[in-house]
């Protein structure tokens, strides 16, 4: 269990859990929360597109081999992230919280405690990429397809090889180089 102060100006501590049991009660809370960011974030997808999607991310949650939430002080989930080996595989933040510093410091969790090198983004979805982008990651590859074959292209994010701990820190706390 890490908790940890948002890296914002946000007056909320979260806690990230690792995941245990993916009940269907817990299946069914992360799936509506990804179907509510989806529609705020990708904005290029089309209501039967979602549709369509539901059973992969479901799979997905089901499957991936690390979980995480992140909750706040009454253990409301607010976020969850799922990774595989180096990978972030999923990261989704409720609406009501974007711009609080929850993703930021699930990826920094990631990339600090679960040896993150790597994201795949929709190129459609420019505010991930920036975010990404911000979070250290950079663009190595792009592929015209998702994982399921469907016209949105991908991104291939990776940290740079030199990347450390505490570039992580002061890239995701807004901490300049200079201090």
């Amino acid at each position: 269990m890490t908790t940890a102060p948002l890296v914002s100006h946000a007056k909320k501590t979260i806690t990230i859990l690792p995941v245990m049991e993916r009940d269907a009660v817990l299946q069914a809370g992360l799936l509506s929360l990804w179907e509510m960011s989806v529609r705020k974030t990708h904005l290029f997808l089309s209501e039967d597109a979602i549709s369509e999607l539901k059973p992969a991310v479901l799979q997905g949650i089901v499957h991936v081999s690390r979980l995480f939430v992140a909750t706040d002080e009454n253990r409301v989930i607010l976020a969850f992230m799922g990774i595989d080996a180096d990978k972030i595989e999923m990261l989704f933040v409720s609406p009501p919280f974007f711009g609080m510093g929850i993703g930021k410091t699930l990826v920094y969790h990631a990339i600090v405690n679960q040896q993150v090198r790597r994201v795949d983004v929709n190129e459609q979805n420019p505010q991930a990429t920036g975010f990404y982008e911000h979070c250290g990651f950079q663009v190595k590859g792009r592929s015209s397809c998702d994982d399921q074959g469907n016209p949105y292209p991908i991104l291939h994010m990776a940290l740079p090889a030199d990347f450390t701990t505490s570039r992580a820190y002061k890239l995701i706390s807004g901490v300049s180089d200079a201090s």
